[in-house]
């Protein structure tokens, strides 16, 4: 009946509302519009970390390694000018302020998920390059989801060169990551895979998925919003139950985006977090 209940609930919000639940490796209990694309926002980096440490793995990117802190980037339009961040438009002031510096790579792949800073995925994508992105989404078994392009690269958006994700996409890419912390897997090492889920877990967004849930639950989780579109996909490690994932997109203008990017808690976050209370009220009748 609970999920009976959330899509007559679901189907009453203005938009598009996309979701997909279930236990790690096994068939998703509960589905809705999964494969429906949505502009990605932020939820993108995920795959872009995901890339990062498969090059670091396979010796073609040194983690540690100082590198230039600089906002200029080119674009993924052929022939585009060089494009930059804006700063008003960033959650990270602490990569600002190496401009002209240097940082580790693996510190602003940090700063990329835990703070969801502009700046520093677009310098993690001009190190990896967007064919390893493609790469990544691909080995966890996405099917639609597209990283075109980086962040305010706005010659690239307006010839049509778009970042997209679906709901089914991103719980495949975060459930190998889980899976992958336990077995070799397909995106990287298990050392590899659990480094990444410690970085998403030390995610500081928490108005959403993570809201929904009790106090000290532990969850690997990565939002992403802009006016019209807020979105959480994570898994979820209950004590008393086995991990699941549960991502919600929501293209709708129940989502703000808050002023210049700034992230607010809005009804679409409220949505998602209900959506989150009401899987782990849930967690021991998912499917296994």
């Amino acid at each position: 009946m609970i999920w009976e209940d959330l899509d007559a609930h679901l189907d009453k919000v203005p938009g598009t509302v996309s979701a997909h639940v279930g236990r790690l490796g096994a068939r998703p209990t509960w589905t809705r519009r999964a494969d429906a694309t949505h502009y990605a926002a932020s939820t993108m980096k995920v795959a872009v970390l995901v890339a990062l440490h498969r090059a670091a793995e396979a010796g073609r990117l040194d983690l540690d390694a100082p590198l230039p802190v600089r906002n200029s980037f080119d674009s993924a339009l052929p022939g585009a000018p060089r494009f930059t961040n804006a700063r008003d438009y960033d959650n990270d002031e602490a990569v600002w302020e190496r401009v002209g510096g240097v940082a580790p790579l693996r510190w602003l792949a940090e700063r990329m998920i835990v703070r969801s800073s502009n700046l520093a995925t677009n310098i993690c994508v001009g190190q990896v390059g967007l064919p390893a992105v493609a790469q990544a989404w691909a080995l966890a078994g996405a099917r639609h989801s597209v990283t075109g392009r980086g962040i305010e690269d706005f010659a690239a958006r307006d010839a049509g060169i778009d970042n997209l994700v679906t709901a089914a996409d991103l719980a495949a890419l975060l459930g190998e990551l889980a899976l992958g912390a336990n077995r070799p897997g397909p995106l990287a090492s298990p050392a590899g895979c659990a480094a990444m889920l410690d970085v998403l877990v030390a995610q500081e967004h928490r108005e959403d998925l993570a809201a929904g849930l009790p106090d000290g639950t532990r969850i690997a989780h990565k939002n992403g919003w802009v006016r019209g579109v807020r979105h959480g996909a994570g898994v979820v490690f209950p004590d008393d139950a086995p991990p699941y994932t549960v991502v919600v997109c929501t293209t709708t203008d129940l989502a703000d985006g808050g002023a210049d990017g700034e992230q607010v808690e809005d009804d679409a976050c409220r949505l998602i977090a209900h959506v989150s209370a009401r899987v782990w009220d849930a967690r021991h009748e998912l499917a296994g």
